[in-house]
């Protein structure tokens, strides 16, 4: 590596100053085979594809004023799942370690990043590598020459997008969001999360979309919005639901980083008793679109950076600085009622296809969080969740299936 060690960007002080038992800030993106997995061969694939990624060969550092990464002769080693999803990666026995993780079950190839690291979709490029390289070794007469994902040089990989990208430009703050309602119940003792694995036909769900003149991203929001509010104690149905919806930045600039580069914008409406998807999925795609336009995008991202680069707040030693990390998200967690991350279509080489059967994300949160991605005809929606209730799952996945949708759901096993 070119370069021995650099600083955290502006979304990953976020993560790692707000970490918590129940939320350690990991995600797991997994890829399913339509074979067994062979845990050598997929050792043999991770350190090849360890050497192609040397921005993920890092561990993490607590300095004076700043977090950084340091790279590391650290060899990974992949090994069989015995941990459930999304399990505390940065904790202090694990200090001076890769803050990343690979397993397998099955057919299954899972890879667990902390948050700080990268995000989703730099996740999943690595996981889209290791088992790019699983499979050439696995079939190497009919694999020999698959180009691997990451086409991006190391100096790329390893820029900082958000600083890359800031304009400096003074702006107009944003307006104030209104308090958004909170789920409410108990949450699952022992810090524990369950994690729910819904399946439908993406071709199905896109016509459903397309009828209300909607995107797939809107359905779902407002299919998630509508499951909420039927689950919402009377007193407080005049509150406004918000949907926090991650945005890969990289749609927007030409960046090709494998570190964080995503803002959250938030979708927040109050629902009446007789909406129904016909009339919450138009205006809320009406409201994404509005927060996506590149002007708004670029202003939130300007907002953000904007207090990274404050001389003043440079020398102000760790402690103090999480702390007023800390505070901050809180408030910014007062807008937020579920967080909902649509990554997209996953592209793979015609030629792996027949061996991949599907993909699969998940997030570690305290409250709500769906992932959803599609391969093929597949869309799979991976729910975390810390509530002991699973009413509003219930509720959401009825509401799909009353559309005409056909649902698989399967779950996690929690302790009582």
């Amino acid at each position: 590596m070119a370069q021995t060690w650099y600083k955290v960007d502006n979304v990953a002080k976020v993560f790692l100053a707000t970490t918590t038992r129940r939320d350690p800030r990991v995600f797991r993106v997994s890829c399913t085979l339509t074979e067994e997995v062979d845990l050598d061969l997929l050792n043999k694939a991770l350190r090849h594809t360890a050497k192609e990624w040397p921005q993920f060969q890092v561990t993490l550092h607590r300095g004076l004023f700043w977090h950084y990464f340091e790279a590391t002769d650290q060899i990974p080693a992949a090994r069989q799942e015995d941990k459930s999803p999304c399990a505390p990666l940065y904790v202090p026995s694990r200090r001076n370690r890769l803050i990343y993780r690979v397993s397998c079950f099955g057919a299954r190839i899972n890879l667990e990043m902390f948050h700080a690291l990268t995000d989703g979709n730099g996740g999943l490029l690595y996981l889209q590598s290791i088992v790019c390289n699983y499979l050439a070794l696995r079939h190497p007469g009919a694999l020999y020459d698959v180009p691997t994902p990451n086409s991006a040089s190391e100096a790329d990989l390893a820029q900082d997008s958000f600083q890359n990208f800031y304009t400096g430009a003074r702006r107009t703050r944003r307006a104030r969001l209104p308090k958004a309602y909170h789920l409410r119940g108990a949450r699952l003792p022992y810090d524990q999360l369950q994690f729910f694995e819904g399946h439908l036909s993406a071709a199905a769900v896109l016509e459903r979309a397309r009828a209300l003149d909607v995107s797939l991203t809107s359905y779902l929001g407002a299919a998630l919005m509508l499951a909420i509010y039927g689950e919402m104690p009377a007193l407080d149905r005049r509150k406004p639901i918000s949907i926090s919806l991650p945005v890969n930045l990289r749609n927007f600039y030409p960046s090709g980083t494998a570190r964080n580069f995503f803002n959250s914008v938030y979708v927040s409406r109050p629902v009446a008793p007789g909406d129904t998807l016909a009339t919450v999925a138009p205006a809320f795609d009406a409201a994404l679109k509005e927060k996506l336009r590149p002007e708004a995008i670029q202003a939130q991202m300007d907002e953000y950076e904007q207090l990274e680069q404050n001389p003043a707040i440079r020398p102000v030693p760790l402690p103090i600085k999480n702390a007023a990390v800390r505070f901050f998200t809180h408030l910014e967690k007062q807008h937020v009622t579920a967080v909902l991350s649509n990554m997209g279509r996953i592209q793979v080489s015609e030629a792996l296809r027949p061996y991949i059967r599907q993909f699969a994300a998940f997030s570690s949160t305290d409250s709500l969080f769906t992932c959803v991605c599609s391969y093929g005809d597949d869309l799979v929606l991976g729910t975390a969740s810390a509530l002991r209730s699973t009413n509003v799952l219930r509720r959401f996945y009825r509401a799909l299936a009353a559309d005409g949708l056909d649902v698989t759901l399967y779950a996690t096993e929690v302790e009582a």
